[in-house]
């Protein structure tokens, strides 16, 4: 199943971020239903409305470098309203706090760092992760999966969720390897890498064959890449990389890698997890 773009032409993905200025700081939107997760739209493409809105302020300088959002509740499929504000401009780097406006209730918080890069000494610890090409693994099927999996292109190549396993069965690790890019191609920039940042499925959904109730709390994620790197990119497939270290008391970690097809590491995140039994 793939997702139809809209009427006016625009890609599934940018007509999620239609963000209207009502003044320098402040913008409105609505999360078309194709987006929705379980409860309300998902996360990625809300994170992706927040760096979008930064980046849309005028005052903004630099280029992403980090942006943490913070899950305070559900987002409703209906408009809200997002407010930037600079807090911090130094040499290097620029400091945003965000906040999402729904119903008179503000269930999304963040901050956002963009910076201006310089050519410096420049190195890669980070390795590259050696799996079959994507050519070589099957598109995961999105029916019966929330409505927003039917915008990637996703190829599991270990790892993934239990319950679609045949017969569904425990597993010992909780890492996940795969392949994704858009379903309809469309060239990578920071608001699609804020929101890939975030496709990986819960890390319990890996470890266990039940189905629980799980929430994103906080996830942040950091850019390391530059806007020709990202160009370079393309349209084609990132490879993603993805493990948890502690499931307790109801929440878990959840750490994930982002790399370009030439094995550069794009972006790297992090955030926690509430789960119910």
């Amino acid at each position: 199943m793939s997702p139809t773009n809209p009427p006016d032409g625009l890609h599934s993905f940018d007509s999620a971020l239609q963000l209207c200025a009502v003044t320098d700081d402040r913008y409105s939107g609505q999360i078309p239903a194709q987006w929705a997760n379980f409860v309300g739209p998902f996360g990625g493409i809300l994170a992706a409305n927040l760096l979008q809105a930064v980046c849309r302020n005028p005052a903004r300088l630099g280029e992403p470098l980090a942006l943490t959002v913070n899950f305070g509740g559900p987002v409703a499929s209906a408009p809200f309203e997002i407010v930037t504000r600079a807090t911090c401009t130094n040499r290097s780097t620029q400091h945003w706090s965000i906040e999402l406006h729904q119903n008179g209730q503000t269930p999304l918080t963040g901050t956002a760092v963009f910076a201006a890069r310089r050519d410096t000494w420049s190195t890669q610890e980070a390795v590259f992760p050696v799996i079959e090409g994507p050519d070589q693994l099957p598109p995961t099927v999105a029916e019966g999966l929330p409505a927003w999996v039917a915008n990637y292109d996703l190829r599991v190549a270990s790892g993934g969720m239990s319950f679609l396993n045949d017969p569904p069965a425990e597993q010992d690790s909780s890492e996940t390897l795969l392949w994704v890019r858009d379903s309809s191609p469309r060239p990578l920039d920071y608001p699609a890498l804020a929101a890939l940042s975030d496709i990986f499925f819960p890390r319990i959904f890996v470890r266990r064959p039940a189905f629980v109730a799980v929430g994103t709390v906080s996830i942040s994620t950091y850019f390391h890449t530059d806007s020709a790197q990202l160009d370079s990119q393309g349209e084609q497939f990132l490879l993603g990389k993805a493990w948890g270290k502690r499931f307790h008391n109801g929440f878990f970690d959840h750490s994930a890698e982002l790399w370009g097809h030439n094995g550069s590491l794009l972006a790297s995140t992090h955030q926690i997890v509430y789960y119910k039994e």
